[in-house]
């Protein structure tokens, strides 16, 4: 039986909960903030690791559904860094070939955000050397919600029967459904939980967890999720027989 080529072993998929920007930055003495300018040189490094590998789908978690909870004042300064980001990274994405799109409640952020989203997700649209999904003012069961009200909406007003909800049907109207699920996750800064991150996508990601914090990830720790994804068997519901096509 042939071994898997090393391009079968890639993740077509790669999601990431960037975690551990304010700790890096209180270790050092500093206040939070400083950590989250840190973690978007991070962002950068993922990007590139990505765009040097091949892989297909990067979906980072940028700020979640309960984030807006945090001190208004580091909430201010997120803002301020992803409006940043927005206007100083865009153009050099589209020169790469990258495809931006955002997922989440966009009508939470501040209207020069919103405005600097749509103009990115134009800029990008016919782009295909990357996927680069920005999760913002996004949750799982948000996600999941909104995907029912949209299937109920597409019915033009019809009661809609109980046989016509499907995985298929509800899938279609889930964040990403237009792209592959993802294949791994990782997450940095030592946690174990996906925090409400993908709960419908991801139902048969393998997870990779680091204690190594989010601005401290560089292409040998990425490296090291890709080896370990590498060895592992994606059973998928089967037996490692049938994975392997062998008869049972």
């Amino acid at each position: 039986m042939a071994m898997p080529t090393e391009a079968a072993r890639l993740p077509r998929h790669i999601a990431v909960i960037m975690d551990g920007n304010g700790r890096w930055a209180e270790r050092r003495g500093s206040i939070r903030s400083v950590g989250h300018r840190a973690g978007a040189k991070a962002v950068q490094t993922a990007i590139e690791f990505c765009l040097e590998r091949g892989i297909g789908c990067l979906t980072l978690f940028a700020f979640s559904s309960e984030n807006w909870r945090r001190p208004e004042e580091e909430v201010g300064t997120l803002m301020k860094l992803f409006l940043r980001m927005l206007e100083s990274e865009i153009e050099e994405l589209h020169r790469r070939g990258v495809r931006i799109g955002f997922i989440g409640q966009r009508s939470d952020f501040p209207a020069e955000i919103r405005e600097k989203m749509d103009w990115a997700e134009r800029l990008t649209a016919g782009n295909d050397t990357l996927r680069l999904n920005i999760a913002g003012s996004y949750g799982g069961r948000w996600d999941i919600v909104n995907a029912c009200r949209r299937l109920l909406a597409a019915n033009d007003g019809a009661p809609l029967r109980a046989e016509q909800v499907t995985e298929e049907s509800l899938g279609g109207f889930m964040a990403l459904a237009d792209q592959p699920e993802p294949d791994l996750l990782i997450r940095t800064g030592g946690d174990c939980r996906i925090s409400n991150f993908l709960l419908w996508q991801m139902a048969y990601t393998e997870f990779w967890f680091t204690p190594v914090l989010w601005p401290d990830i560089d292409r040998a720790v990425l490296q090291q999720a890709l080896d370990d994804y590498a060895g592992r068997e994606r059973r998928f519901g089967l037996i490692s027989a049938q994975v392997r096509g062998e008869s049972a």
